[in-house]
């Protein structure tokens, strides 16, 4: 009986013991959640260039830098507005805890399908005039982020198109893209002002743009190319017409004078896409709503001129545009 008797009472404390086990166990389990879940982030662009690619890398650092425990679900739309409205009800589905939309298509496709989800946007041109933000300073609803067009740009643009000699300027966008209408508007009212006028030539996919750049020849003395989507993903086709009509082909954004064309006011996308990832830390780390957090426009515009696109298009420059500039010279694979 005594021995019956202590088998029972060590059974008995082995399953006391157990059971706090569990639940001791239970609770580390929750309070290591609380502290260090796993977020994530589903990652939206419209089309791969390298510009929109550096800037959802600056995205990412900023999460990563920040130290926080984030899975990214990366969707490529391929130019489609299609896709971009089942990558958008994917990540609805999905639950993701943010949505980070790399252009204004993304964007707007991701609040079409939810007011619930926060949305951080970059490479927007236009976030109140695409529908996204009441205003920068208060957006208002459950997205913010950053645009890819400082005020000053297009006027300091147009300046230096003149400034070059040009009367005529050739304009090549996607129609179909609310971020480049809103851009070729204030263009043309830029141009007429300045005493320059404009020749358009609309495209819908990428595989149009070289015919595009083409129709252009004979009719402009320079070629602007504004940070439309479909066009700067087939920017090398433009360039190639520059060099054989001895065209300057003027540009939106410095990758994009890396990349061959002549010079831009601009920015590093990068930036922009580290200032919209520091605008998710603050939502999904401090709490705050994105309606409250204020859509920026990008820092540190400068002039960067290409000088092999400078002697390949026909153009001098001068001591004074040299001075001004941050030179560069065509990057290469290699």
């Amino acid at each position: 009986m005594k021995k019956i008797s202590k088998l029972i009472l060590l059974s008995m404390l082995l399953f006391v013991a157990a059971c706090g086990t569990s639940e001791d166990s239970e609770g580390e389990t929750n309070s290591s959640g609380d502290g260090n879940e796993e977020l994530v982030i589903g990652i939206t662009q419209i089309v791969e260039h390298p510009s929109l690619n550096r800037a959802t890398q600056g995205f990412k650092d900023a999460l990563n830098e920040a130290g926080l425990n984030v899975q990214f679900e990366e969707e490529l739309a391929q130019g489609d507005n299609n896709n971009n409205q089942m990558i958008a009800q994917k990540f609805v589905g999905d639950e993701v805890d943010l949505i980070f939309a790399n252009s204004t298509p993304s964007a707007q496709s991701a609040l079409n399908e939810t007011s619930e989800i926060p949305i951080v946007f970059t490479s927007v041109t236009d976030p109140v005039g695409a529908g996204l933000v009441e205003s920068m300073e208060e957006p208002g609803g459950n997205v913010t982020g950053t645009a890819d067009m400082h005020p000053e740009t297009v006027p300091k643009t147009v300046q230096f198109i003149k400034d070059l000699g040009a009367e005529t300027v050739g304009l090549i966008y996607n129609a179909g893209e609310q971020n480049s209408v809103a851009q070729i508007d204030n263009v043309t009212q830029l141009a007429e002002e300045n005493g320059l006028e404009t020749v358009e030539a609309t495209v819908s996919s990428s595989s149009e743009v070289k015919q595009a750049a083409e129709s252009l020849v004979g009719k402009a003395d320079a070629i602007l190319i504004i940070t439309d989507n479909t066009v700067v993903s087939a920017l090398e086709t433009v360039i190639m017409v520059g060099h054989e009509e001895q065209i300057p082909v003027v540009v939106s954004e410095h990758d994009s004078v890396k990349r061959g064309g002549l010079a831009a006011f601009g920015f590093d996308y990068y930036d922009i896409g580290f200032e919209a990832g520091q605008k998710a830390i603050e939502i999904l780390q401090d709490g705050q709503s994105p309606s409250d957090i204020p859509a920026e426009y990008p820092q540190n515009l400068k002039l960067m001129i290409n000088t092999d696109a400078a002697e390949q298009m026909g153009v001098e420059l001068t001591d004074e545009l040299k001075e001004q500039a941050e030179l560069v010279t065509t990057e290469t694979d290699e």
